[in-house]
């Protein structure tokens, strides 16, 4: 069974909704049901809910981990939890609803698959649905599953089903996500989460579940535009390995092979790849997002932070770049300020240029007038590095796209940005 699984593949899904969606009972319910929990968690949340005085097992608290969430019975942090079914793996990243934790959910969207969009059948898509689907779709997650929870509470009605989705449809068009599925279910009860529902006759669909685990990802990665960013470089100095002399890191896009001619950047020598190498020995190819060391045919000078690419197909060199950043920090972005940058395995210093615009997250218009870029704000910035980055567009390549700013003084990471 192990032996399988190390070979299953991963899906990571990040879950979003507003307060009482009752995203941690759909997490609590798809862990339980698919029996991925212990005897031993089951019954510490089996004796808190009766010591709460709730009827049955509240399932939600097997995410809800903060000791302040549990109190409140809101989701502050992003709790991770893994589980695997036969068929696959999972990391699935619970983010909070709250409009005030907006950067956790840029946080556990980042490297998602699929995001699951809750909605609760008796209020339909609100404003927070609108917020969290264009940060879903901002983030270029490729798959999106529109949870209609709660249906219990409108009497498993098919009419409310239908409306929440054609109001759901009627924005989406104007947000770039191509794949969107809609779930009706009970989160409480177990309806259409991993069982499903005799309840809704009406619906011919899949459970969440099934969906999870047929959902395809084999192509969200970037399989085209060849980029490996150098993180290390390995010289064992030993007899054995005299001459060894391998630059390890882990693929950010394309497909290379034992033989390959490549660029180093930013230097931009040429050579050829002599071989592949692996924890568990040598390869023939590798692709994202395998972690490798590449062995060259020439001696060049390559460090961290450069990148190996192929010659007819690279990236932007550039020192100006424009993104949009997610503003993690209490301290509000300062124009012309002078931030760490990290892009890759890349370091670098860079100021603030310019705020194009504050993206309003309700409305999803551009405030041009308004400026201020405070804690949780999206906004777009043209940015001036004191290095040249290697950059993909976010769209392109969410690894070569991506970007964080770090207060030097304090070494906190104050923003999140996507290429564009």
């Amino acid at each position: 069974m192990l032996n399988t699984l190390e070979h299953t593949e991963l899906l990571r899904f990040t879950t979003a909704g507003s307060v009482d969606d009752g995203k941690s009972t759909l997490i609590g319910r798809l862990l339980y049901d698919s029996k991925s929990i212990f005897e031993d968690q089951y019954e510490a949340i089996s004796q808190t809910s009766t010591k709460r005085g709730e009827v049955g097992v509240n399932l939600a608290l097997l995410t809800d981990g903060l000791k302040a969430e549990r109190e409140q019975g809101i989701t502050i942090d992003v709790a991770y939890r893994y589980f695997a079914t036969p068929k696959r793996k999972f990391i699935i990243a619970d983010t909070p609803g709250h409009t005030q934790y907006t950067r956790n959910m840029v946080t556990g969207a980042s490297t998602a698959n699929v995001a699951l969009i809750l909605v609760d059948a008796r209020h339909g898509v609100v404003e927070q649905t609108r917020r969290h689907s264009f940060i879903a779709s901002l983030l270029q997650i490729p798959h999106l599953i529109v949870c209609i929870n709660k249906m219990d509470l409108v009497d498993f009605k098919e009419e409310t089903f239908n409306q929440i989705k054609e109001d759901f449809s009627a924005f989406s068009h104007r947000l770039d996500v191509k794949d969107v599925e809609f779930i009706p279910m009970s989160a409480l009860l177990g309806d259409n989460v991993v069982d499903k529902s005799t309840h809704m006759d009406w619906y011919g669909g899949s459970t969440l579940l099934y969906a999870l685990e047929n959902v395809h990802i084999g192509s969200d990665n970037n399989f085209i535009d060849c980029r490996f960013p150098v993180q290390t470089v390995i010289r064992p100095y030993s007899d054995e390995y005299h001459d060894y002399r391998g630059y390890a890191g882990r693929i950010a896009g394309g497909v290379w092979k034992k033989g390959d001619e490549v660029v180093v950047l930013p230097s931009g020598f040429t050579s050829k790849i002599a071989k592949i190498d692996t924890y568990d020995g040598e390869i023939e190819e590798a692709f994202p997002p395998m972690s490798v060391t590449m062995l060259l045919e020439d001696d060049i000078d390559i460090s961290r932070g450069d990148m190996i690419v192929r010659e007819n197909n690279q990236p932007e060199v550039t020192q100006d770049v424009e993104a949009m950043l997610c503003w993690f920090n209490e301290k509000p972005l300062q124009p012309r300020g002078k931030y760490a940058i990290m892009h890759t395995t890349q370091e670098a210093r860079c100021i603030i240029k310019e705020v194009r615009y504050r993206l309003d997250i309700n409305t999803l218009h551009r405030d041009e007038d308004n400026r201020e870029v405070k804690m949780n704000d999206i906004c777009r910035v043209q940015l001036r590095t004191t290095a040249p980055l290697l950059t993909d567009p976010y769209r392109k390549n969410r690894i070569t796209g991506s970007l964080i700013l770090i207060d030097e003084q304090t070494n906190e990471t104050v923003a999140a940005g996507m290429i564009i």
